[in-house]
């Protein structure tokens, strides 16, 4: 069995699931366009090893058109066996995927709870993810083989590809072990801030006769409810101060040169720029 470590560079923590110690099996696949896309899902979130049991047709040539030239050591270096059981002997923990459900398959979990639960798994034991046939999924006889069963969620068609289903979980057992995405947050608005800029809200509402004087607070409140589920940032605050403040002065001006007889004044944005 393949035993490959992640390069120095990679982001992947070591507390996930240990991914060199995880092989993809196909069971009795039927296309070989689906063994190469398979090997490339392998290759990309960096599974261990592919095996195939008992494949119906194993062109190269067609295996290697999906699997593309980034994926040919993984096609190179995959197991082949004709019996299922013989495939997994040598494996610690197997976990079987179905889309079907009920009956004897039970003890079900979503690709992410399995990706989860194999971390302390795969610390020190061989784990390998069986997926049956494209067109009848692995048998009963088969799911006793299995520690565990996996199903991928689907909207009404429960059949996924088998490409498809590979790279699904795939991705669950590589997404499990990559660091928690850190997140900014910027510095907030201080109360000082706000207060400031309601207080100057609040004014030239009142002068545009947006609400009336007698009772502004009734208003205000509604607006800082508004403002409060935004947590505005210090540099937000600003904006809508200068914009007050553009408000503010193009309705002087248009009220100077009304009461002059000229024409309302174009906006000079000399606000904007304090």
């Amino acid at each position: 069995m393949s035993h490959k470590k992640p390069p120095m560079d990679s982001p992947y923590r070591a507390d996930g699931v240990r991914l060199e110690n995880v092989a993809v099996v196909l069971n009795r696949p039927r296309y070989p366009e689906n063994i190469g896309a398979a090997a490339r899902a392998v290759r990309n979130m960096g599974i261990g090893q592919l095996v195939v049991v008992a494949p119906e047709k194993c062109d190269l040539d067609r295996v290697l058109t999906l699997a593309t030239h980034a994926a040919m050591d993984v096609v190179e270096q995959m197991l082949y066996f004709e019996d299922l059981s013989e495939a997994l002997a040598g494996y610690n923990y197997v976990v079987g995927t179905t889309a079907r459900l009920g009956g004897q398959r039970i003890t079900i979990s979503s690709p992410a709870q399995m990706a989860e639960q194999l971390i302390p798994i795969s610390r020190e034991n061989q784990v390998a993810i069986v997926f049956g046939p494209e067109d009848r999924g692995l048998t009963n006889e088969e799911i006793r083989l299995c520690h565990h069963l996996v199903t991928i969620p689907t909207a009404q068609f429960s059949s996924l590809n088998l490409a498809q289903a590979v790279m699904v979980l795939c991705y669950e057992l590589f997404k499990a072990g990559l660091p928690p995405v850190k997140s900014h947050t910027p510095r907030l608005a201080t109360r000082l801030e706000l207060d400031g800029m309601y207080a100057q809200i609040k004014d030239i509402l009142v002068r545009i006769n947006y609400i009336q004087p007698e009772n502004p607070d009734y208003w205000m409140n509604k607006l800082r409810r508004f403002f409060s589920r935004m947590e505005l940032r210090a540099g937000e605050v600003s904006i809508l101060r200068g914009i007050c403040r553009q408000i503010n002065w193009y309705a002087g001006k248009c009220y100077q040169d009304g009461a002059k007889g000229a024409a309302p004044p174009a906006s000079s944005g000399q606000e904007r720029q304090d």
